[in-house]
């Protein structure tokens, strides 16, 4: 008997949120633990997949077919390759993290946070069927139902007077990009329809025998483009980015978590999957606009995040720069350059995860303050804390021997053999990173101690709980990233072979008879 992992994976967390959601207001400890056990089964469950995955195996593992609206081509269709596998393990293992981060957060709600949790499931289940759908259309769907569970979790249970406002920002930024998504969507239908018979499926839509390969030109790079603005809001990229800040500088840190170290990875994860796989040819065509947004974002949010008094905008803002490295790489068109920007995706879920979740302890020592100016001297009443705090921030700069610096380093490996100036722009993105992370770290953990701050207490153990996972992953990648690469290394060589485009062959130089030049010498 076939176990439907991924089936499995998706339905848990929806039926989860169901009994959560029917469990009674009074009884919110149940529903706070049932939510947890859910999340536990859902991670042992991808934990269970992942250990059966075969990275020389088939490029799509665990697939399931099963006709949905069969008038109009469209399927439950699911699979993973080792991409979509390493985003949906981060899914499941940032959830139940966030669910104890969020122990305490909610009391003062009006459900007091049961509503809260039960909206974290719902998400959990969207997030693992968006990585796993290999539909277009389910994929679509997906895509913008996600928008729902995160609507209500910004907008009732974030912070500040201006959630409703970023709730609404949010909303209407990914709306938009969804438009022009829907729009290319019924174009690829359409398409598949005149070269065959009309179907979503994106194994029969690719490659050079796919039902889109017979596309003209023009028609092509307008599809990628409504592909490609929607996947740019969602990442997000410069221009389309203002969102982001707003939602995260008003959303719980639990929020955020998921809005930042998961959701966005779909923007670029969709680069990868459908703009580059579906119209290879206008993706080639597109690089250069795309090399210039990436490094517009790298540079811009950068320098943003430096002047930033509010920690969550500041971490939003840093994001903004890392997702320019990972479009850098994927846009590179190199093995090396696609492999880090794949690795970036996990390793950018695992750092900023980690900060955001620590930055919520902060704020909740400090009665809700998120202002860098009223922290000082934490590191001599909370020295484990400020411990994870530097760790985290350490990774977030790409410092070697934690998980991002394998990451970025391959992205600009990749990037400098196709692009050397783009990939030497980029590098003042680094170097801006270690100014934003360690003037955050100097302002809020050394120097004098604050006196409203004399009483703070160091972390708990539910919160190390929280946070202990994630800087041991740090750490352990960091200095040993090869299972992860195992992984993706496959699917990305089987990216640049369905986009028809080669590494550069090494420049060797060699004399007419084919000896290295200067052999006899």
């Amino acid at each position: 008997m076939t176990i439907p992992w991924l089936t499995l994976a998706i339905a848990l967390p929806a039926l989860g949120s169901l009994i959560v959601a029917l469990i009674p207001r009074e009884r919110v400890e149940l529903a706070k633990r049932v939510t947890l056990a859910c999340t536990l089964v859902v991670l042992a469950v991808v934990g269970a997949m992942a250990l059966n995955f075969d990275p020389g195996g088939a490029r799509l593992q665990f697939t399931e077919v099963h006709p949905w609206i069969a008038r109009f081509g469209v399927h439950y269709a699911v699979g993973v390759d080792g991409i979509a596998l390493t985003l949906i393990v981060l899914s499941a293992l940032l959830v139940p993290l966030v669910v104890l981060a969020a122990w305490k957060e909610q009391e003062e709600t009006a459900d007091r946070g049961k509503g809260y949790f039960a909206l974290i499931l719902l998400l959990e289940a969207m997030m693992i069927g968006v990585f796993a759908a290999t539909d277009v259309f389910l994929f679509y769907v997906l895509f913008e139902a996600m928008l729902i569970p995160v609507y209500f979790m910004i907008g009732r249970y974030g912070r500040g007077e201006d959630r409703r406002r970023a709730a609404v920002k949010f909303l209407l930024y990914s709306l938009l990009g969804g438009l022009l998504m829907l729009v290319s969507v019924i174009g690829v239908y359409a398409y598949s329809a005149q070269a065959g018979n009309g179907t979503f499926l994106w194994s029969e839509l690719v490659g050079p025998e796919g039902l889109l390969s017979g596309v003209d030109t023009t028609a092509a790079r307008w599809l990628f483009l409504g592909f490609f603005v929607a996947f740019a809001i969602k990442a997000p990229m410069w221009p389309v980015h203002t969102w982001l800040p707003t939602a995260a500088g008003s959303s719980r840190p639990g929020t955020a978590v998921l809005l930042v170290g998961v959701l966005d990875k779909v923007g670029t994860y969709g680069m990868l999957r459908y703009c580059l796989e579906l119209f290879p040819e206008a993706a080639k065509w597109f690089v250069w606009p795309v090399v210039v947004l990436s490094l517009v974002s790298i540079i811009y949010g950068a320098v943003v995040a430096i002047g930033q008094s509010d920690m969550l905008r500041l971490i939003a803002y840093t994001s903004v720069s890392h997702f320019g490295f990972i479009t850098l790489g994927i846009f590179a068109m190199t093995s090396q350059g696609q492999s880090g920007a794949a690795l970036y995706m996990v390793n950018h879920g695992f750092s900023t995860g980690a900060l955001f979740l620590i930055v919520g302890f902060l704020i909740a020592r400090n009665n809700g303050s998120a202002q860098i100016a009223d922290y000082g001297g934490l590191q001599k009443t909370a020295p484990v804390l400020a411990g994870t705090f530097l760790v985290a921030g350490l990774s977030s700069l790409a410092l070697p021997g934690l998980s991002p610096f394998v990451s970025e380093f391959l992205v600009f490996v990749g990037t400098f053999t196709v692009l050397p100036v783009p990939a030497v722009i980029a590098t003042v993105g680094v170097v801006l990173a270690a100014l934003y992370i360690l003037w955050m770290y100097q302002r809020t953990m050394t120097g004098p101690l604050r006196e409203k701050l004399a009483g703070v207490t160091d972390l708990s153990g539910r919160e190390l709980w929280a946070v202990g996972p994630l800087v041991a992953v740090i750490i352990l990648f960091g200095v040993f990233p090869q299972p992860l690469l195992d992984v993706i290394n496959p699917a990305v060589e089987q990216t640049m072979q369905q986009i028809d485009v080669s590494d550069p062959a090494p420049a060797v130089g060699v004399d007419q008879a084919g000896g290295q030049e200067g052999a006899d010498e």
